[in-house]
């Protein structure tokens, strides 16, 4: 896997054997969630909008949001809320504004209950609009401050005014009437420009006039992060982490998976390759104690990395690749021998394998061909953390029997090893694999490709056969 691409498949493959142990992770991701939602307590948040009337751009929009926000505000707001303990710097980090369409801003306050919330974003937007009339020069509370209408109405009468003394004034008799109602003249004038003028700045006085589009609405639930949001966030990472964790070990894994590899790493020479029926592993190391117990359970005493078997043939065809394997190890042997045949511990498809390469041996002894019969095997059982074959006795060569993408490098070589220090030389290697047999429909009958009855754990300590 080191060298493929992590596919969909795989992923899918992974689940379905490591079900259990992602489940009971994603369980302790929950609870994991739940005792960090008892550290942050609920929160609720209310919002006010403040409509301006007028013509704004968006940049004075972003301008009144900050200003909604600002210490000023929120000071104001803290003070009249009179709430104990509870400072404007704390308020601050609870309120927010933002500008939204419609030329509206949208005033939001988050607290522990809803009537807070409520109260709080009420405050905060009233004290924003009066803030900004008093940044707009207009004095809510001084009654003497003259609005735009009371100076339009005083221009009025002042230009009638003007339209009265130069009606009584001498028509034009002497000098200084004449000047007297030119000067007039002027002044009507000057006070229509300032006339037209004021209505021209009449869109932007009005911008200041900011109003409050109700009380804001009592909240209903939680504001987020929510307690089960949080359950679902410790669940979710909990379950990517493991899938994660899996497919990076999985990468960086050194077994060897391909022939060549594991020829190279025990220095001879590959006889072929047998099939090993199994819809599942059969097999799972053996153990009572806690630790192997708990393995059984969460389902990690089996690889999930191998690849799902592929359909075998019939019998007929796994039978012939046992006996081309005799054959090609006959063809080696320069007479009749007796051998070891080394089986890594814990392989249980390299065991089955070697069993069933031992009973083909000896289902036809006679020979074909001038190097005589087929070799003698005794299977034998090597411990990869610890290899010890036994001394050179009445066998004499080793056959390796073994399965792909278990072994490293490194534990393939310690049992090459390990034969060579009981003198023996490995004349051969035997990858196997699992195939998946289909069911036979016909009853009453034993499947084609059950194993021998002679293939039992007497090989792996008996003597030779």
């Amino acid at each position: 896997m080191s060298d493929d691409t992590i596919r969909l498949v795989t992923i899918g493959r992974m689940i379905r054997r490591r079900w259990r142990l992602l489940t009971i992770l994603a369980v302790l991701g929950a609870l994991v969630g739940y005792g960090t939602s008892l550290l942050f307590p609920p929160r609720y948040t209310a919002s006010a909008s403040v409509l301006l009337p007028g013509a704004w751009e968006e940049r004075e929009l972003l301008t009144q949001a900050e200003i909604a926000t600002s210490s000023v505000v929120v000071d104001r707001a803290a003070a009249a809320l009179g709430w104990t303990g509870v400072s404007g710097g704390e308020l601050r980090d609870r309120v927010s504004a933002e500008a939204a369409d419609g030329n509206i801003i949208k005033i939001s306050g988050t607290a522990e209950t809803p009537e807070r919330a409520q109260r709080l974003s009420d405050q905060v937007a009233q004290q924003f609009v009066t803030f900004a009339a008093r940044l707009a020069g207009e004095d809510t509370d001084s009654e003497a401050s003259a609005g735009p209408e009371d100076l339009r109405k005083l221009v009025v009468r002042t230009s009638r005014r003007i339209t009265e003394l130069a009606d009584a004034a001498d028509p034009g008799r002497t000098v200084e009437s004449v000047q007297g109602r030119t000067e007039l003249e002027k002044l009507r004038i000057a006070l229509q420009e300032a006339m037209k003028k004021l209505d021209e700045a009449d869109p932007v006085t009005n911008k200041s006039t900011m109003v409050v589009m109700g009380p804001a609405a009592r909240p209903s639930g939680e504001a987020p992060p929510t307690r089960t949001q949080f359950i679902v966030a410790g669940a979710l990472l909990f379950f990517l982490f493991a899938v994660i964790g899996h497919l990076t070990a999985a990468r960086m894994s050194r077994r060897l998976r391909t022939e060549p590899e594991i020829a190279a790493a025990l220095g001879s020479a590959l006889l072929g390759t047998v099939d090993v029926p199994g819809e599942r592993p059969a097999h799972r190391p053996e153990g009572s104690g806690p630790r192997a117990r708990i393995r059984r359970l969460l389902g990690v005493d089996i690889r999930w990395d191998l690849p799902t078997p592929q359909a075998s043939g019939d019998e007929a065809g796994r039978h012939l690749r046992y006996r081309r394997v005799c054959a090609r190890l006959r063809d080696r042997l320069p007479g009749p021998r007796r051998l070891l045949v080394v089986v890594p511990e814990g392989d249980e498809i390299a065991r089955r394998a070697a069993e069933r390469l031992v009973a083909e041996s000896d289902g036809d002894p006679s020979p074909s061909s001038s190097t005589g019969g087929y070799p003698v095997l005794r299977v034998v059982e090597v411990s990869v953390s610890q290899p010890l074959v036994p001394d050179r006795g009445t066998e004499s060569g080793a056959l390796v029997v073994l399965s792909a993408g278990n072994w490293t490098a490194g534990e393939l070589t310690g049992i090459a090893e390990a034969c060579a220090d009981g003198d023996h030389e490995i004349v051969g290697i035997v990858v196997a694999g699992a195939v998946r047999v289909r069911p036979k429909r016909s009853a009453g009958h034993p499947p084609e490709d059950a194993t021998p009855a002679l293939a039992g754990r007497g090989h792996a300590t008996g003597g030779a056969v």
